[in-house]
């Protein structure tokens, strides 16, 4: 079984930056995909940004250049730094790990991030 706690929302001003972090509870296999997805009001959930253990990293295209999401693998944790964000990058975001051998997903109770323009 894995938990997941996130942190480091909040409220920021356009064109500002933050920082997520998350942290994983038991045991992370070293086939585990850690990522983030948001979801905003009124919308689907989607994947932000993922990496894999080796350090292989996907990105969404609206966030490409501006997002960053990095790993350590000893210390179960992921993070997620946010640049130059956009009113558009305000929604829930919530920390993922996918147990590729099992097809589970394992989500935390997400976090607020609200961007004012």
């Amino acid at each position: 079984q894995v938990q997941l706690v996130e942190s480091g929302g909040g409220l920021v001003q356009a064109g500002g930056s933050l920082r997520l972090s998350c942290v994983a509870s038991g045991t992370i296999f070293s086939g585990d995909v850690m990522g983030w997805y948001r979801q905003a009001p009124g919308k689907q959930r989607e994947m932000v940004a993922r990496i894999f253990s080796g350090g292989t990293t996907n990105y969404a295209a609206s966030v490409k250049g501006r997002f960053a999401i990095s790993r350590d693998n000893a210390k179960n944790t992921v993070w997620l730094q946010m640049n130059s964000l956009k009113p558009e990058d305000t929604a829930i975001y919530y920390c993922n790990v996918f147990r590729a051998i099992f097809s589970r997903d394992y989500w935390g109770q997400g976090t607020q991030v609200t961007v004012s323009s």
